[in-house]
């Protein structure tokens, strides 16, 4: 048995693949470029690609270590194969609604990561409001398919640590935006690495981790802030308050 509803699907449950889905035109990211890169016949051709920012080796073996032993209990099944430990208020995406007396603060040892990510230039004022963690095993084929995160209560700064290994987050655009054909780009995610989606890539292009970009175990920590609703002068600020207090 496993966790997957609806359309998901891991290697337990999974009995065909859909050889009709249409193939991407495939381009990679290049964080010292900040650019996407592929071949046109001979050539190398490239366009910048902001809201996408990586941050190498933000944090050093001895703490992934320490990371990865603090994680070793709490995980329960979640779909398409993953594992997940969730550090944040309990929501109801659907019906828009936060409860509050779920929430009791994020783990203590991940203190140094939230004033770590706070160091880093332009996100003085990112306010860590929830932490997610991912573990994406092949043995159980474990992938996450293309999705937007929620914008009603996060914000728009994703940002996710990256461990054990080497993988690759997938970005999607539908046809249609920006006058582009269907494609997709390859976001490289080093181990311990730091990776920030904002602006157009955040909210235009839907992210995945594909089944074959996940080579050996890895775990990621997300970590979100809240929407300008839920922060100060927006409409639901008391909630955010109480959240962040």
């Amino acid at each position: 048995t496993c966790a997957c509803k609806g359309c998901r699907r891991c290697i337990v449950c999974e009995n065909h693949f859909d050889q009709n889905q249409l193939k991407h035109s495939e381009m990679l990211y290049v964080p010292s470029l900040k650019k996407c890169v592929c071949y046109q016949g001979h050539h190398l051709v490239g366009f910048d690609f902001p809201g996408v920012s990586v941050f190498q080796d933000f944090i050093s073996a001895p703490e992934e270590r320490e990371l990865i032993r603090r994680n070793s209990n709490r995980w329960k099944d979640s779909q398409s194969g993953r594992r997940k430990q969730d550090y944040g208020p309990k929501v109801n995406f659907k019906k828009k609604k936060v409860k509050l007396s779920s929430f009791t603060g994020l783990p203590k040892y991940i203190d140094f990561i939230v004033e770590r990510i706070r160091s880093l230039e332009g996100l003085d004022n990112f306010a860590t409001v929830e932490q997610c963690n991912l573990e994406y095993d092949p043995v159980r084929g474990a992938s996450i398919d293309p999705h937007y995160d929620d914008a009603w209560l996060w914000g728009e700064r994703l940002l996710s640590l990256n461990l054990l290994s080497d993988s690759f987050k997938t970005l999607d655009i539908d046809s249609g935006e920006f006058g582009l054909n269907e494609f997709e780009v390859k976001v490289p995610l080093c181990r311990r690495s730091l990776v920030m989606l904002s602006g157009d890539a955040r909210y235009k292009w839907k992210h995945s981790i594909q089944r074959k970009d996940i080579t050996s175990k890895r775990l990621c920590c997300t970590f979100r802030e809240l929407s300008p609703e839920f922060s100060s002068g927006g409409t639901q600020e008391h909630i955010g308050r109480s959240l962040l207090d």
